[in-house]
């Protein structure tokens, strides 16, 4: 989820009409971070007790 937001974010400044891209990969990747600190601290996150 985290590759994945960044890669948005990459491809929302080499195409500047399109922020829609670069919001989109920066949720990602501030929901996947949350979900990696939180899988990290053995939380169970969404019925798993790791988040890969």
């Amino acid at each position: 989820m985290i590759t994945f937001g960044v890669v948005l974010i990459i491809l929302g400044w080499l195409v500047s009409g399109l922020a829609v891209l670069k919001s989109i990969g920066y949720l990602l990747v501030v929901v996947g971070v949350i979900l990696w600190i939180l899988g990290s601290m053995g939380r169970s996150v969404g019925g798993r007790k790791h988040y890969y």
